[in-house]
């Protein structure tokens, strides 16, 4: 549960620095180019999800958003394993950071535009979305519970095992006893 809670703290405290940072600093008409154009800080504002996906229903992104902080805390009452809670941190910090935005950010309460800086290989999105550290934190703790999913780890610390793999091994521990 601490390393789920410090996961989840850590990741909306850098992205709320970091939007910080921008909404400062840069202007949204002048990119900065960084690592030889192969990120482009670009600050914009969305009002969708993913790619502006949705732009004209921003409501329900913090509702899903509150949905999904339910299901993380209600997972981590039983979660007794480490990846699995840096994973949920990560979604859980992703949602929360980009949910601050929604709640209090322009234009208004569950209607806010969440700030995008970081544009890969082009500026303002020419070539892939504009995303944020939420965002990161989202995909990466999504990925990694794929992987967990994948490799049978479970979220009480156990470990599936695949019986076709153990049959044969058990079966000829069997034969020599």
């Amino acid at each position: 549960m601490a390393v789920l809670a410090a996961t989840a703290v850590i990741a909306v405290a850098v992205d709320q620095w970091v939007k910080h940072l921008s909404t400062e600093n840069l202007d949204p008409g002048e990119p900065v180019r960084i690592l030889g154009g192969l990120i482009y800080l670009s600050l914009m504002r969305n009002g969708g999800a993913a790619f502006s996906l949705g732009s004209d229903y921003t409501w329900i992104f913090p509702v899903i958003t509150l949905v999904v902080v339910g299901v993380i805390g209600w997972l981590a009452t039983r979660l007794r394993s480490v990846p699995w809670a840096v994973s949920l941190g990560l979604v859980l910090g992703g949602a929360l950071g980009n949910l601050g935005d929604r709640l209090f950010r322009a234009p208004g309460p569950f209607q806010g535009h969440v700030v995008d800086m970081i544009s890969l290989f082009a500026p303002n999105a020419e070539k892939f979305a504009v995303f944020n550290i939420a965002d990161s934190c989202l995909t990466v703790g999504v990925c990694l519970a794929v992987l967990l999913e994948l490799t049978g780890r479970q979220r009480d610390g156990t470990r599936l095992v695949n019986e076709k793999k153990t049959a044969p091994a058990e079966a000829a521990k069997e034969e020599t006893a």
